[in-house]
This record gives structure tokens, C-alpha cells and sequence, in this order.
């Protein structure tokens, strides 16, 4: 949320910030995100002008964020959305310089695998969806789950995304493109009575599949929500120690994983998740201890005879 001061004092600024980043195509998501990011920054300038920040004072907003315990993933997408905002008022011919290019990004853990639930751990995640909309719920968790969208994906969605006749399901995903996705039967059938049951929206124009109970498309942050309070419920039982830390984001883990494991070739794997680059896909090539354990087990090693010291 922007202050009325931040708002104010750089109104002409983030007027031409968004103009610049709707033109280039950016994700109402992304819009937010960035915004919200670019906001922060301007409160922490202290009310300088635009063209007296220096590069110490981007790496000082970005050194604080990484103190309250921001991620190397928060603080990168920070960094990003600065850098964005000085970009585009320099192609807009705002500003000449930009004094967030040059900063390095903070290096994220490489090779770790990601925290998914295994089948067996997906059916009893579903069983867990409880509510006044279970079926919306289930439908959006399916989506997930069994189909590999990003959260950002199912809160697009529209109603004519979906063909029931063919079983088919139009994604918009990242980098503005498209791709048609199979629908798997049995998600086929709770989708369409998550349609057939879907709440009447406030707008009569609105178009999208998923809609909250105010009447209004079902946000990103409602979805998250919904997806932790189903966790929780998930894992109420296990001991403290014992529970993972779960997210919407985890189903997708857990669709490419599951493909990966019943044969599906990485390059198909990589298509139905919509990645620009194979090389992200193959973050789900991991395997657990107990398959390392099954696969050296398959060692026939024959050791030659040896006395034992005494």
C-alpha cells in the first residue's frame, strides 16, 4: 500500500512506472508486486529527490530487507522491481541514470531439492479440504496438484479457458504465453461441477472461473490462504517438529515430481509447466534416500576373502 506522502511526492514517477510496465506487458501480479517494492524504497530514500539517489542507497534498502529476514528470492525480486523503476524513467526520458543497475544478486541455494508430497501424501492433502466451498477448493487444488499450474495461473483463469467437450484447459502463464493443457478425467469431472457450482459473480461481465465470496475473481493471496489453512490441517497431527513447510507452490513440486517418477520424458515434463528453460524443469529430477538406499541394494559386490585382525 503506498502512503499518501510516497503517493504525492512521486506521483508523475509511478504514473510512468506503470504506463511503462502495462506497455511492456507486465502480469497484474507482477504490477502489485513491483509497486508494493517500489514503494518501500521510496519511503526509505527520506524524501529525496529521484535524481540524488546514489547506487548506496539502493544496496541500503536492499541490506535492511535482507536484516528483517527476507529470502535471497524476496530480496532479488526487490532488486528487480528497482531496477525496473529507474529503467523505465530513463526510456521514458524521466530520468538518466540508474543507480540500481551493477548491484549484484544475492546467490540462492542451487541443488536443493524441493519439498513436495508424494501420491499417496496428495490423496490425503485433498481429504483435508474441508469448507462451504470444498468443491472450488478441490478444483483449484486439482489444478495444482495433478496439472502443474502456478497460482497465478488458476486466479486467471477463465470460464472459457476450459472446454469440457475436448477435456482441454488454456493456461496464460509466465512471459505472456499461452499453452493448452489435457485435462486427466477425473480432474475433468470436479472441474466442470466447480464451474456448474460457481458463485454468482457481482459483475455480470465477470469472466473469471474461480470467484470469491464477495463476488469478485478469487486473488492470489486468497488461494494462498486457503492452501495454508488446508496444510495446517494436513498436518495437524504430525508432532511440531515434524511438519514441513508447505505452500501452493509445493503442488506444483509434487506434479512435476510425480511425472518425472512414472516415466514422463523431461521435455514433455517441461511443456506442461510452462518453463522457457529445460534447465528449470530438471530441479525435479531429484530422488528421496530410501530410492538411493533401493538403488545401491542392487550392488552385487563380492568382496575378496580376508582375515579379520584379532
Amino acid at each position: 500500500m503506498i502512503s499518501e506522502e510516497i503517493q504525492e511526492q512521486y506521483a508523475d514517477e509511478l504514473e510512468a512506472f506503470h504506463i511503462w510496465m502495462k506497455d511492456a506487458g507486465y502480469t497484474g501480479h507482477t504490477v502489485k508486486s513491483y509497486t508494493g517494492d517500489v514503494a518501500e524504497f521510496l519511503s526509505s530514500i527520506q524524501g529525496k529527490s529521484l535524481e540524488q539517489v546514489k547506487k548506496l542507497h539502493v544496496l541500503s534498502f536492499l541490506s535492511r530487507a535482507r536484516e528483517r529476514g527476507v529470502s535471497d528470492a524476496t530480496r532479488n525480486r526487490k532488486h528487480a522491481a528497482v531496477n525496473c523503476f529507474f529503467k523505465s524513467l530513463i526510456e521514458l526520458e524521466v530520468l538518466t541514470n540508474n543507480p540500481a543497475s551493477g548491484i549484484k544478486k544475492s546467490k540462492t541455494e542451487k541443488n536443493r531439492a524441493p519439498v513436495f508430497l508424494d501420491e499417496s501424501g496428495l490423496e490425503r492433502f485433498l481429504q483435508s479440504v474441508e469448507g462451504k466451498y470444498r468443491t472450488r477448493n478441490l478444483a483449484i487444488f486439482l489444478l495444482m496438484g495433478y496439472m502443474g499450474l502456478r497460482v497465478g495461473e488458476v486466479h486467471a483463469l477463465n470460464c472459457k479457458d476450459y472446454n469440457a467437450e475436448r477435456r482441454t484447459l488454456d493456461v496464460f502463464g509466465k512471459g505472456r504465453k499461452w499453452r493448452t493443457l489435457p485435462v486427466p478425467e477425473m480432474v475433468a469431472e470436479l472441474l466442470t461441477l466447480a464451474v456448474e457450482e460457481r458463485l454468482s459473480p457481482w459483475r455480470a461481465k465477470e469472466e473469471a472461473m474461480f470467484v470469491s465470496q464477495k463476488g469478485k475473481r478469487l486473488s492470489i493471496r486468497s488461494i494462498q490462504l486457503i492452501s495454508t489453512e488446508t496444510f495446517e490441517r494436513f498436518q495437524q497431527e504430525s508432532p511440531t517438529h515434524q511438519r514441513l513447510h508447505y505452500s501452493s507452490h509445493k503442488l506444483r513440486h509434487s506434479f512435476a515430481t510425480m511425472m518425472l517418477r512414472r516415466g514422463a520424458d523431461l521435455r514433455t515434463v517441461q511443456e506442461l509447466l510452462g518453463h522457457a528453460s529445460i534447465q528449470t524443469t530438471t530441479v525435479y529430477t531429484h530422488v528421496t534416500s530410501r530410492e538411493k538406499e533401493e538403488a545401491m541394494a542392487l550392488l552385487d559386490v563380492k568382496l575378496p576373502e580376508f582375515a579379520s585382525e584379532k
